[in-house]
């Protein structure tokens, strides 16, 4: 017997990995590393997807408030934030709480939702992070001084609807379409004509 265990004369196979098996997979470990690395550097399209998630939480709440409270829900669609109001002038007492006490809270949050220069943590308002564009089919209900709100029923009406008396016909007749876009990402919150189903 040898000292490897086997019987003398016979061949012992030597275990373990040739060179280019592990010149191999060290590019391949490089190459995943890489992509990997990538990605976590570019939350681009993480928080555009996490935006569009809030506003489209927002915009729904307001249309089922609206009809919980038989009273129109007005959202402040500034483009910069999402934030709903009782009055279409929204003013510091005319801000609908959020359902759990607080927004978001984030920086973005804080910069964006102020009503008369004062943040108000418990206003149903998400803030934009700096990163991400948002854009709409129709500028004025998102954009500067964007508005657009929904009746009792839940139908959407306009932003120029705001000043008609309650009971008469939306103009709001056609999907208003918001992009969030940020890190080669965009992402569609729609706003169906009618019925005010937000998906």
């Amino acid at each position: 017997m040898n000292w490897r265990g086997g019987a003398v004369g016979q061949e012992c196979r030597a275990a373990g990995f040739t060179i280019v098996e592990l010149v191999t997979v060290m590019v391949v470990m490089g190459v995943l590393a890489a992509v990997a690395v990538a990605r976590f550097f570019n939350n681009g399209p993480i928080q555009a997807r996490e935006y569009a998630d809030q506003a489209k939480a927002v915009i729904r709440y307001g249309q089922k408030l609206a009809i919980a409270q038989n009273r129109p829900v007005y959202v402040s669609a500034t483009g910069n934030r999402f934030g709903l109001c009782v009055q279409a002038a929204c003013a510091a007492t005319d801000a609908i709480p959020a359902p759990g006490g607080n927004n978001s809270g984030s920086s973005y949050t804080k910069a964006q939702c102020q009503i008369g220069g004062s943040y108000l943590s418990t206003w149903m308002c998400e803030g934009k992070p700096d990163t991400l564009t948002v854009t709409a089919s129709r500028a004025t209900e998102v954009g500067a001084g964007g508005m657009f709100f929904f009746d009792a029923m839940g139908r959407p009406y306009n932003a120029a609807d705001a000043a008609n008396p309650l009971g008469t016909a939306s103009t709001f007749t056609t999907p208003l379409i918001i992009t969030v876009s940020g890190g080669g990402t965009s992402v569609n919150v729609v706003v169906e004509a009618e019925t005010g189903y937000v998906h």
